[in-house]
């Protein structure tokens, strides 16, 4: 659990007022690396002995899965009941993303949690926004979801995230103001502090091309595809607007074109497969549940820097999550074509028969439903010879 030990000892930094971002800790001398305002909400940590608090954080891990699990029934437009809620969490535990952020005592789950509670909140909700805002404050990647709020006319939610972000700023200045200039003029663009970009623990669109040029600083080669897919992926996550399907594209564009994303920050895992589950894409849900569970990075040789020299067939065991996240977004760029219902057959020659289409996956909008009654009224009057009821 080496990063709530990271979490503790930033707690006790600012109880005992040391240095935040001079101490490294556990024997990978891991630094802090969030906006002071986390390291504040990580001071209880401090308040028990640390057997306790690994326990504690098992436990409210487990207790935040399972609430997600309700969450992303929700996203998905379903209703889970408490048996359907112990299995889902029971299986999900065994997701890499998951099972690394118990193994670790991560944030991840909570942060998962603020947002998709946000978010899935009815619209016009009471201070919809400001838990986003506030996870932002914590970590600074949930402010992807600011930005999409902005650009599917969410202009109320997003001002009130980022108020509820800018409240996180004051905080962390108030209490701790020397590590707030060092952290938001300097720590926040210092990404070897959070650690090795190329190293098979990065499952982001910038780790997956620095292992495959074999250079741990790829230049261009980085950047451009980076700022494509970022582009793309909140393109296609405002197209498809504030529901499920847009919800899951932004997150999955913050997790690809974010410097780092540790395998345990694809915990957005677990609502993307409830989504897909709900719309009865069996196939592909279990194609993700068994991409999540293979853990075949973990596979390869990847100590010292054997990570930057690995063969061409273990590029795609390298970066799983990025080349499945890819996959989707690509699936939604790419029109579907969608089958159109062909119009009965008459089983009576010679009478009038009128076919009406439509979008079947959306279903047709006012107009043409009106359109479809009197069409069908029509028919009806002509097998019968008389006024149909309405």
């Amino acid at each position: 659990m080496a990063d709530a030990l990271v979490y503790r000892a930033e707690g006790a930094a600012v109880v005992h007022g040391g240095d935040l971002y001079g101490f490294t800790v556990t024997e990978w001398r891991l630094p802090a690396t969030y906006p002071p305002f986390a390291a504040v909400l990580f001071v209880p940590a401090t308040w028990i002995p640390v057997p306790a608090m690994k326990a504690a954080f098992v436990a409210g891990n487990v207790l935040l899965l399972a609430h997600l699990v309700v969450l992303s029934a929700r996203l998905a437009g379903r209703t889970a009941r408490a048996p359907q809620v112990c299995a889902a969490t029971a299986l999900a535990l065994w997701l890499e993303p998951v099972f690394q952020t118990v193994l670790f005592g991560q944030i991840n789950l909570a942060l998962a949690c603020l947002v998709l509670w946000d978010l899935t909140r009815p619209p016009g909700a009471r201070a919809k926004g400001l838990a986003l805002g506030v996870a932002a404050g914590i970590k600074l990647t949930p402010a992807v979801f600011v930005v999409h709020l902005l650009l599917t006319g969410g202009r109320r939610e997003a001002a009130t995230a980022a108020a509820g972000f800018a409240a996180t700023l004051a905080v962390g200045a108030v209490l701790l103001p020397a590590a707030s200039v060092g952290f938001w003029t300097g720590g926040i663009f210092e990404t070897g502090r959070v650690g090795k970009v190329w190293i098979v623990d990065n499952q982001s669109l910038p780790g997956l091309i620095a292992r495959a040029a074999g250079d741990q600083a790829p230049g261009p080669a980085w950047a451009l595809p980076v700022v494509g897919v970022a582009v793309a992926g909140l393109w296609s996550a405002a197209r498809a607007g504030r529901e499920r399907h847009g919800i899951l594209l932004a997150a999955g564009t913050a997790l690809l074109v974010s410097p780092i994303s540790w395998s345990h920050h694809w915990v957005w895992c677990v609502p993307l497969i409830a989504v897909l589950l709900a719309e009865g894409r069996i196939r592909l849900a279990a194609l993700t549940a068994a991409v999540f569970t293979a853990r075949t990075m973990w596979l390869l040789p990847h100590e010292g820097d054997l990570d930057l020299r690995l063969a061409w067939w273990q590029q795609p065991l390298a970066s799983p999550y990025p080349l499945l996240a890819l996959a989707l977004l690509a699936r939604t760029l790419v029109p579907q074509r969608r089958a159109v219902p062909r119009a009965p057959e008459d089983p009576q020659p010679g009478r009038q028969t009128v076919g009406v289409r439509h979008d079947t996956a959306t279903g047709p909008p006012h107009d043409a439903l009106v359109d479809d009654c009197r069409l069908t009224g029509v028919w009806l009057r002509s097998r019968s010879g008389s006024r149909p009821r309405p």
